[in-house]
């Protein structure tokens, strides 16, 4: 089981989600299904196979967002010192490049607006952990070329 760091607005808002699927949500499809199967003949009854694939589809995001909430962390990257750490908004340069990129570094539910997102995992993100603007990370893309980046920014 590995570890999700999730900002403490994500969080909140992914308990919301979990709280109006489970309750809300499981009642209206409930409602849908039933109002389905008075419709007949269930082999071929559109409505009820699909309000039953919404069925499906919501049990799983439930189970998803159970499974993120039972190993989160939630970090305040204020914290931090100016060091970059899981929950930071990094803006960086590749070396030979001159566009800038934002990502934030964090879980895929903490996207928001443009900015994309980068796991602390992957070998971009390790190698960032612990940088501040102006130093250089190197790290070994999947293709295997050692590319190097200017940590322009952290917030």
């Amino acid at each position: 089981m590995s570890e999700t760091h999730l900002s403490r607005q994500a969080h909140d808002r992914l308990r919301e989600e979990l709280e109006d699927l489970t309750t809300r949500g499981r009642v209206e499809i409930a409602r849908a299904i039933e109002a389905a199967r008075m419709l007949g003949d269930l082999s071929e009854n559109g409505d009820y196979h699909a309000a039953k694939d919404s069925q499906g589809k919501m049990e799983s995001r439930i189970r998803h967002i159970e499974r993120i909430l039972a190993q989160a962390t939630i970090v305040d990257s204020t914290e931090t010192g100016g060091a970059i750490a899981a929950g930071s908004t990094v803006s960086l340069r590749y070396e030979g490049d001159d566009e800038i990129e934002r990502y934030l570094l964090g879980s895929i539910e903490e996207r928001v607006d443009d900015i994309q997102i980068m796991t602390p995992g992957s070998p971009l993100g390790q190698a960032l952990l612990g940088k501040r603007a102006g130093d250089t990370a190197e790290y070994e893309a999947p293709g295997g070329a050692v590319l190097k980046v200017e940590i322009v920014d952290v917030a």
